[in-house]
């Protein structure tokens, strides 16, 4: 029976047991070696003294060994001197006296050290992935990953939900992010799409009756990566009928309630809600991170009273107060001003509170000016004022963007510290600028709010969504909302976003025809399951709790995908190549 390196402790002293693993390190002082064999579970020293009874062969044996070869070792498990104990490993008050050790698997020099402080870069390790795993700290993290989902189903399975799979090929619906296709060989010229969400089936399962719906499932978004995306990944998908956003706040958190705890983040319940329109005005996005202040303040109408065009030509002007940041060099705020400027603001005002009262628009300003800004302001002795003038929406984007970033340079955000939140009341549509149409804010199936039901089609822009957001420390969780459930409203909302009936019926068509059929009232929410991970490890980034992931660019570095297949494969599926 194979024990775990890393579960042992005194209390399996003066048993004999056997470990399986890799070889760590081997330290040879003659007639002593030392090996530390790693699994899964952790690291446990070995130990082989001639002094002890170790024979000839045994002491070869252990010389022989190196990083990274397999072994297989017997032996008893005994306490360690207190002057030999390793309080900086789980496993430092025991060691295992070697009685047998069996070479499994030798090893070639690793591309990089298999330890976490190795520092090579990312794009070797994602090569050799498999070796990369073998580190303690990915591995910690894919177990933590198993135990969240392991803790998922079972709180979910508690309440009365069915964990149901949808299919992964599906029809292309193309609303939103773009879709992977996957070409047919039976029926050539058409297309499957990777499901983005299994939204349409799970609405479909409400109809069904089944009732209560959940799935750990695969999604898929051919879009431009980041931190905190990948082109394929996994959401908790939930769907349940007859119920309201109550119903939805209280399962997430009960469920959050759960799992979180699971890497010590403490849990308080009910999370705080705030209104989108509430998140935009005074953190200038829509997932706000509540851990630190620095709010927008709206200064309009003060500035506006400044001889400055910038200011009274502006549809809005706001600004946020850093901190200290009257230290910050002019370097420094000239690269806030070309950050600024990329994030689309014309320009970006800037003004210390210190002795020299310093300030990009001083000539402006003057005394009074100067005083009316900073008791607006509230700012203090050492302080500095960023200011964006321009459309309230550009302004929300590019002071949110700043806020985050000189709150993170200036030492701001507390370290352990996990705000929950829910944002609520968003608008059921945004306006694409480039298009010249609104688009559903979520998606088409999301219900406006009853009292604005009559709103869609002649005043899009004002009607709020029954929809709901769960954030945390500034990242966005998971998203849902109550459903439409009637074909007539399903298609209004179809109609509003210049979708045709004709386009309606050839893209949704079984779902306006479920509808006839006695839709129940139904909602849900899909959880970032590897968002949630990559924060309850505490990495940086979702790389770090995927078992194998994808670079930056779409790339899996390990198999070389995407590649190029062969002619014969293309021609079976009636693809042909079009020159580059």
């Amino acid at each position: 029976m194979r024990t775990y390196a890393g579960t042992l402790d005194q209390s399996h002293s003066s048993t004999t047991i056997t470990i399986a693993g890799w070889v760590q390190k081997q330290r040879d002082f003659g007639e002593l070696v030392f090996i530390d064999v790693r699994d899964r579970s952790g690291i446990v020293q070995v130990v082989v003294d001639r002094s002890k009874g170790a024979s000839d062969p045994l002491l070869a044996a252990a010389k022989e060994l190196r990083s990274e070869y397999v072994v297989r070792i017997e032996g008893e498990v005994r306490e360690r001197s207190e002057q030999t104990k390793n309080p900086k490993m789980p496993t430092g008050d025991v060691e295992i006296v070697a009685t047998t050790i069996e070479l499994l698997s030798r090893s070639e020099t690793p591309p990089f050290p298999i330890d976490d402080d190795v520092d090579t870069s990312e794009d070797l390790r994602l090569k050799y992935r498999y070796l990369d795993l073998r580190r303690p700290a990915l591995t910690r993290n894919i177990v933590l990953r198993d135990r969240v989902a392991h803790g998922v189903r079972d709180y979910m399975h508690r309440q009365g939900f069915l964990e149901i799979e949808t299919p992964i090929l599906t029809k292309s619906t193309p609303e939103g992010a773009r879709d992977y296709l996957v070409p047919s060989r039976v029926h050539k010229g058409t297309f499957y799409a990777l499901p983005q969400s299994p939204q349409i089936f799970k609405q479909l399962l409400m109809v069904s009756g089944l009732d209560r719906y959940y799935q750990i499932a695969r999604c898929f978004r051919d879009e431009d990566l980041r931190r905190d995306r990948q082109p394929e990944f996994t959401q908790v998908d939930i769907e349940a009928s007859f119920i309201d956003e109550e119903f939805v706040f209280a399962l997430i958190e009960g469920m959050f309630a759960e799992v979180f705890p699971l890497a010590n983040i403490p849990i308080t319940t009910p999370f705080p809600r705030m209104r989108w329109q509430e998140a935009m005005e005074r953190f200038g996005i829509d997932r706000p991170d509540t851990r630190f202040g620095i709010e927008l303040i709206d200064i309009s109408t003060i500035a506006k009273a400044i001889e400055f065009a910038p200011f009274r030509e502006a549809e809005t002007v706001r600004a946020i107060v850093v901190p200290g940041g009257a230290s910050l060099s002019r370097k420094r705020i000239d690269e806030l001003t070309e950050e600024a400027k990329k994030l689309g603001a014309s320009g970006l005002v800037w003004i210390k509170f210190d002795a020299q009262r310093g300030s990009s628009i001083k000539k402006f300003l003057g005394d009074a000016g100067f005083d009316s800004i900073r008791e607006a302001l509230h700012a203090n002795e050492g302080d500095m004022a960023l200011i964006v003038a321009g459309r309230t929406t550009k302004v929300w984007d590019v002071l949110g963007s700043l806020r985050l970033r000189v709150a993170k340079e200036q030492g701001l955000i507390p370290a352990d510290r996990w705000d929950f939140l829910w944002v609520i009341d968003f608008p059921l549509f945004e306006w694409d600028e480039e298009s010249g149409r609104f688009f559903a804010r979520h998606h088409p199936f999301t219900s406006p709010r009853l009292a604005d039901v009559d709103t869609i089609e002649s005043d899009p822009g004002a009607t709020l969504a029954r929809a709901y957001d769960v954030v945390l420390n500034g990242l966005e969780l998971g998203g849902g909302s109550i459903r439409i459930n009637t074909p007539e409203l399903q298609s209004r909302m179809f109609r509003a976003l210049g979708i045709s009936d004709e386009d309606a019926r050839d893209r949704f068509g079984f779902l306006l025809d479920a509808f006839r059929y006695g839709a129940p009232p139904h909602g849900g929410v899909a959880l970032g399951f590897d968002r949630m991970v990559m924060l309850m490890a505490r990495a940086e980034s979702l790389r770090e709790v995927i078992a194998f992931p994808k670079t930056a660019r779409a790339q899996d570095l390990l198999s070389e995908a995407p590649s190029a297949v062969d002619e014969k494969q293309l021609e079976e599926l009636g693809i042909a190549r079009r020159p580059s």
